[in-house]
């Protein structure tokens, strides 16, 4: 009998382990916008009420549009929150992309953000010289600190951190953690256009495939101008084709990208730039910042970054639109 018990056991692994991996659909909102999930496995599971917890966990901590968040809580002055790893991740991404751009990629930018109306508040009526003085007070990142007991030090309570050029990427990073703590091995996430990809596309047999948006893709109708692979890596857009905002009094045009070493919010000469990464919540980041960077800074320093490739859009000094592509981004675009 222990025998006969011992070959059923057999017997029933062999099935279990014969059982090819299925595709499995999961959908939802998260951050403002909605995301997809497609990941393959084995066994009848549904992984979205997981997912959905670690979304709330990472709004909890890093949502500004969240009164009680952490982010909201120190941005009001409050000393005595304990940030989680959620915070910190976004904090050592900013200060390493800080260093690397030169002051280009800065998170505390909130208040200039607030100030033209891409906040939570409402915009100031007026921005002239004297006010943007009186704001770049409260911006700079060598201004804060994460103390070693986990909490925040500002120079200025008023410095105002916003983590939504990292954010959003560095959650697809924390959900594909929780899909792969799972046994889940090939994924794809697509969270509001940002792209984190594992393994392959076990239907096609292939790398995962995504599309690279056109420069004035319309929201309701997308457009793609291109195609690229993607392998164990994250991509992130940025463009200031769609988020801007026009003063009603003085007709003055503000985008969202902000530079914070002027505090100036009128776009440069990149137009889009959509970059590829080891992790999506440095692939956010960089386009962010090579957005504000502008184009021979961008192309200077992604000379520089091993692992890190861009499809950039620009307008060069005769008011062309033009294309710049990595070597090793080119070579991933599909056929």
């Amino acid at each position: 009998m222990r025998i006969i018990g011992v070959l059923l056991t057999i017997i029933a692994l062999s099935a279990c382990s014969d059982r090819k991996p299925k595709a499995i659909y999961n959908q939802g909102h998260a951050f403002g916008t909605t995301y997809f999930i497609q990941y393959y496995s084995s066994e009848d599971q549904n992984l979205k009420p997981g997912v959905d917890s670690v979304i709330a966990a990472i709004n909890q901590s890093v949502s500004t549009y969240i009164p009680d968040s952490d982010i909201s809580r120190i941005n009001r002055g409050d000393t005595t929150v304990v940030v989680d790893e959620y915070f910190k991740e976004a904090y050592l991404i900013s200060a390493r992309l800080h260093e690397e751009t030169e002051g280009y990629f800065d998170p505390t930018v909130g208040v200039l953000r607030n100030a033209y109306g891409f906040g939570e508040v409402k915009p100031m009526e007026r921005i002239d010289s004297l006010v943007l003085d009186s704001l770049m007070k409260y911006v700079g990142f060598n201004k804060v600190r994460i103390t070693e007991d986990n909490r925040v030090y500002k120079e200025f309570p008023q410095i105002y951190f916003d983590f939504n050029a990292v954010a959003k990427g560095s959650g697809l990073d924390h959900i594909g953690d929780y899909l792969e703590s799972k046994g889940i091995t090939d994924y794809l996430i697509e969270l509001g256009g940002e792209i984190l990809a594992k393994g392959e596309n076990i239907t096609k047999g292939k790398p995962w495939v995504v599309g690279i948006e056109t420069p004035d893709s319309d929201l309701d109708n997308r457009s793609y101008e291109a195609t690229v692979q993607l392998k164990n890596e994250g991509l992130a857009a940025s463009g200031n084709y769609r988020k801007f905002r026009v003063d009603s009094i003085t007709g003055i045009k503000y985008v969202h990208t902000i530079n914070p070493l002027t505090g100036s919010a009128e776009k440069s000469d990149v137009t889009s730039a959509t970059v590829i990464a080891p992790t999506c919540g440095e692939a956010d980041a960089y386009a962010t910042s090579f957005m504000a960077m502008g184009f021979e800074r961008s192309v200077a320093l992604l000379n520089n970054l091993p692992g890190v490739d861009a499809y950039l859009t620009y307008t060069d000094e005769n008011g062309e639109d033009k294309v710049y592509i990595t070597t090793a981004f080119k070579e991933r675009m599909a056929d």
